[in-house]
């Protein structure tokens, strides 16, 4: 019952932080310099056109009249329309977010199956070759430019050795198509049965997973060593050592299940992040998600996109740590709330 009135209590704390949220993006798009009318109208329409133009997207009104306008169109499921893609902000939303929930998510997969076995040798045999390759490999996700990891990954695999597509979206191909179900390709290819396309995309996801799970990896292998070093350290993983009990009890029933729940946070922070801040890695492989979308959306001024981008980003970060929070509740039944 304990999880469950926090749950409700947090849900009911999703609106104003996403309120404060808007309001912050709301002041800061209207602070810098420039509007998207005039981007969009160019140089050659009149003024009475302009001005007409501004008068129907709120632009000539003061600030708290806009933002009063746009929660009252929010409150009726109306997020605006993208001055960029001339669609529904929610439309663009809805198209563009499976993809980057599919590519982020194989990514996260990879970072962990690898980074945790990493992290966890690491800790038990410090100061070997395996803590000494964790080290280099946390150093080196924390200080490559993923921009240039992208680069030379699609110029070795692509170009030289062209074992994988090149930069050309979710498909491998700029003509190939697909009639989706829920936007995630290889769960609708398998949905249905077509291993073909199930094998383009998977072709496709390939180096953009490499390059944000290489990423992803330094952080939490480095968060896994740390905390899995602290817990064998600890007294009651000597005594349970000098009780003779199994090496694997030790180190993965007892020592991991303590350390596990600084390792899913850090997982979740990198998760959060990714899902609304892998703009260079969508835009090195022409990836149809969330990071182009609000890229071209912020270089052109669009308003109600950004608005829209930060709204779904803002609720994606909220729902993550809640599911950490009742994850961590259920690891650990001594954390109050």
């Amino acid at each position: 019952m304990r999880v469950l009135r926090y749950t409700l209590r947090r849900l009911l704390l999703v609106v104003p932080v996403l309120l404060a949220a808007l309001f912050l993006t709301f002041a800061l798009t209207r602070i810098v310099p420039g509007n998207p009318i005039d981007r969009v109208a160019g140089p050659y329409i009149s003024d009475e056109q302009r001005a007409e133009m501004k008068h129907e997207a709120y632009l000539d009104r003061p600030f708290y009249t806009q933002f009063a306008l746009y929660i009252r169109d929010l409150a009726h499921g109306q997020m605006g329309v993208s001055y960029t893609t001339a669609q529904d902000v929610s439309k663009d939303l809805r198209q563009r977010f499976p993809a980057s929930f599919e590519l982020v998510t194989y990514a996260m997969l990879l970072a962990i199956v690898f980074a945790i076995p990493l992290g966890i040798a690491a800790a038990i045999k410090k100061d070997s070759w395996a803590d000494h390759g964790a080290r280099v490999l946390s150093v080196s996700g924390v200080s490559m430019p993923i921009f240039w990891l992208g680069l030379m990954l699609l110029y070795f695999f692509f170009f030289k050795l062209d074992w994988f597509p090149g930069p050309v979206g979710r498909t491998g191909s700029a003509t190939t198509s697909f009639d989706s179900i829920t936007g995630i390709y290889t769960l609708d290819s398998l949905l249905k049965g077509d291993f073909d396309m199930l094998w383009a995309s998977i072709r496709a996801l390939v180096l953009p997973c490499l390059t944000l799970a290489f990423v992803a990896m330094a952080p939490i292998a480095r968060f896994t060593r740390s905390s899995m070093a602290e817990v064998l350290e600890s007294d009651y993983i000597r005594t349970a050592r000098s009780l003779g009990l199994p090496f694997r009890v030790v180190v993965l029933r007892l020592g991991l299940k303590n350390a596990l729940i600084p390792i899913l946070t850090i997982v979740a922070a990198v998760y959060g992040y990714a899902l609304g801040g892998e703009v260079l890695v969508e835009i090195i492989y022409n990836w149809p998600g969330l990071g182009q979308y609000s890229y071209n959306a912020i270089l052109g001024s669009d308003f109600p996109a950004i608005q829209g981008f930060v709204l779904l980003v803002t609720f994606l970060y909220l729902m993550i740590y809640l599911v950490l929070d009742v994850l961590t509740a259920i690891i650990d039944p001594r954390v109050k709330y």
